[in-house]
């Protein structure tokens, strides 16, 4: 895959390239990219990238033209263009998945009032949002959908971490231990020390169902869950009542 950032603050994404499990993805030649800044293609003679809004308004709004001329440069029309804005859909775990099928991927990363419309209408192919909450940087939330959609990637992880991640099952993930058995006054809980996979499976699946139903109930509609965990929510329902 490869990642084209369009930004006015190339500092606030570059070291992400050259950190973790990224940095390592990277030196594998599975993930390349490209740190653009866009205020490099303003032709005056201050490079300014923002006015004042049509209609007016507080605040600044990004010009169609050193963007445009970027976006050109990287190919964008041929590539699939994403613009984080809290006015966008909402981004998911199954939105990563199909976003880390892609080949080519162009963000954009906004600041001030927003972006031109007539930049989103000509070249923007998804409008994303990270939550219902405004950002002051669009490298931050550009930032949360890379690190999301790249892990993804065949090669970047482990197939099998991925498996029981939170919401790769349509639940959270089961709480984690490691050594010490003891820490303060908690320990590990029995079942893990005991070997028996089947109960550690059981263990987890229950704590999973548990997790989700405490801390996001609203996803527990699209889980695939087997009789068992079935049984175990209408308990959970009937304890809360209770």
């Amino acid at each position: 895959m490869h990642i084209d950032i369009l930004t006015l603050f190339p500092d606030m994404v570059s070291s992400f390239f050259t950190s973790s499990i990224m940095a390592r993805a990277v030196e594998k030649g599975i993930i390349s990219y490209r740190i653009v800044n866009f205020r490099d293609y303003a032709e005056d003679r201050h490079r300014t990238c923002d006015d004042v809004p049509y209609g007016g308004g507080a605040g600044m709004v990004l010009k169609c033209e050193p963007i445009g001329r970027a976006l050109e440069e990287v190919d964008a029309k041929n590539r699939r263009v994403i613009f984080p804005t809290p006015s966008g859909r909402l981004f998911n775990q199954e939105y990563a998945q199909e976003l880390s099928r892609e080949e080519n991927l162009v963000f954009i990363c906004g600041h001030y009032e927003g972006l031109d419309q007539r930049i989103i209408d000509t070249y923007v192919d998804d409008e994303i949002s990270i939550g219902d909450y405004v950002l002051s940087s669009g490298e931050t939330s550009s930032i949360v959908i890379i690190d999301a959609v790249y892990r993804l990637v065949e090669g970047v992880i482990a197939s099998e971490s991925l498996e029981d991640e939170s919401f790769s099952n349509g639940l959270l993930e089961y709480p984690q231990y490691t050594r010490p058995e003891r820490y303060c006054t908690k320990s590990v809980p029995d079942v893990l020390l005991s070997g028996h996979h089947e109960r550690i499976a059981t263990w987890r699946d229950f704590r999973m169902l548990e997790k989700t139903m405490l801390s996001r109930p609203e996803v527990l509609c699209r889980a695939s869950l087997d009789l068992a965990m079935r049984r175990r929510l209408v308990e959970l329902i009937n304890e809360m009542k209770g």
